[in-house]
């Protein structure tokens, strides 16, 4: 006999602790169900591939763009492509956002920050102003989306 069968035979039985197969498991609460990353809320238009497309196509404006970069024709084409590819993705994170998936709270509230710096700089504004108009409007659209976000929520599915 083994040295660890000789110690173990000699310890009573009474002094043991008792097995985790005796005392009841506490309950456990199931985890509210979670979205996949890739599953995102459907389209209204949603046979029809609205948003693919408009991405495709600021894609293919970009490549013409750049092609022609020179040329303001092909400036104005580079602006439209990216115009229309952050549509698409802007499309994407506002139907996550709302529908209860992930938070995209801070890409949304970007968006309002740099069109009023936009706005402020082809106004020709005072260069301080337009940065710090930015940052104050994109600080009060991410608490505002943060917020409207927990309504939309339920709890512990802040992502």
């Amino acid at each position: 006999m083994g040295r660890r069968s000789r110690r173990r035979d000699a310890t009573p039985a009474a002094t043991a602790a008792p097995s985790t197969r005796d005392r009841p498991s506490p309950p456990t609460v199931p985890a509210p169900p979670r979205r996949l990353a890739t599953e995102r809320p459907p389209a209204p238009w949603d046979p029809f591939p609205l948003t693919e497309l408009c991405v495709l196509l600021g894609l293919v404006l970009l490549v013409w763009g750049l092609v022609r970069r020179d040329d303001p024709a092909g400036r104005v084409l580079l602006v439209c492509g990216m115009v229309l590819g952050s549509l698409g993705g802007l499309e994407t994170a506002l139907r996550e956002h709302f529908g209860g998936g992930r938070s995209h709270s801070t890409l949304l509230a970007a968006l309002p920050a740099v069109l009023v710096a936009g706005v402020l700089f082809f106004a020709r504004a005072p260069w301080v102003l337009a940065p710090v108009a930015a940052a104050l409007v994109f600080a009060a659209a991410f608490t505002a989306l943060r917020r409207s976000r927990r309504q939309i929520a339920p709890p512990g599915r802040l992502g």
